[in-house]
């Protein structure tokens, strides 16, 4: 018998020492990329317990704590590669636990770089004014509000779905959410922002993406940058850097690998941008570009 499917009449469960293998080999027959890890996580979510305690009892071979059939439902999700954080409702990023799930891009880890440049960029003022573009999640504005006293920080997201998950996870750090387009939004605060921070989205038309966690449930609008080069939104997150930012201001914006030579090459083309820097994801990857705005006043192209 499977020991995730407890026959009738055993309402409850199955013994957590003898799921959890059965868990770990599902998952890895369905090409899930951390299969022990994914099955923990889950199990110390149906449990209410830490991830360590889950670990803690399987070392110590426990026969006692059983797993509720909710278990072997969320394990054939996952197999099915609906995503972790979906099934928990949760995502970690940096210090913050963030609600997630149906509508919204799942944060990811190299994106806590991006965070990082902001946050060390905001760091150097004196209650700076920091500003998201295309928030999403919430994740990185959050990070910045948490980690930087006395910052003044505005999300930026026009996705209602998107929005409505931003609302969720940035009320508890009092940062200010826009719904609106990154390409004109804010235009009455133009030239007050200290930093300008964007993972907009940027995936080229025909890059679809390989994992079904990423091409079947985060939704496109949030991946696909439009045009051939995906290009479109990362360009339009620069115009507006440039328009929102004053004389010093710093903006770094996540890009696809592809992307770093344009954005450089962009960046330098235009009076308004100096000290452009590429810099490197957690697996040496040029995944981000930053630039400190020069004193050029800002015109709009036709």
């Amino acid at each position: 018998m499977n020991a995730l499917a407890p026959e009738t009449g055993s309402p409850a469960g199955t013994p957590l020492c003898q799921a959890i293998p059965e868990a770990v080999r599902i998952l890895r027959e369905s090409n899930v990329p951390s299969p022990s890890a994914d099955v923990e996580i889950l199990a110390a979510h149906v449990l209410g317990q830490e991830r360590g305690r889950v670990r803690a009892l399987l070392a110590m071979g426990d026969t006692g704590t059983m797993l509720p059939p909710k278990f072997g439902e969320l394990v054939a999700q996952r197999a099915a590669r609906v995503p972790l954080q979906h099934l928990t409702g949760t995502a970690y990023f940096r210090y913050l636990e963030l609600s997630v799930g149906t509508g919204v891009f799942v944060p990811r880890p190299e994106t806590e770089s991006v965070a990082q440049l902001a946050i060390d960029a905001a760091r150097t003022l004196e209650n700076p004014l920091v500003v998201d573009l295309g928030t999403g999640s919430g994740a990185i504005a959050a990070s910045v509000a948490h980690e930087v006293p006395g910052a003044t920080v505005v999300a930026v997201e026009l996705d209602d779905l998107a929005y409505a998950w931003a609302q969720r996870n940035l009320a508890p750090h009092g940062v200010e959410l826009i719904q609106a387009d990154l390409r004109g939004a804010l235009g009455e605060r133009n030239g007050t922002f200290d930093v300008v921070v964007s993972n907009p989205p940027y995936i080229p038309a025909a890059a679809i993406p390989q994992d079904p966690e990423v091409a079947d449930h985060d939704p496109p609008t949030a991946l696909y940058g439009g045009g051939e080069d995906g290009m479109e939104l990362p360009r339009a997150a620069m115009t507006t850097a440039a328009r929102l930012l004053r004389p010093g201001g710093y903006f770094v914006m996540e890009h696809a690998e592809v992307q770093a030579e344009t954005m450089v090459r962009e960046l330098n083309a235009v009076p308004f941008w100096e000290d452009i820097r590429s810099h490197l994801d957690l697996n040496g990857r040029e995944r981000a570009t930053s630039a400190v705005r020069t004193a050029a006043p800002f015109e709009m192209k036709d």
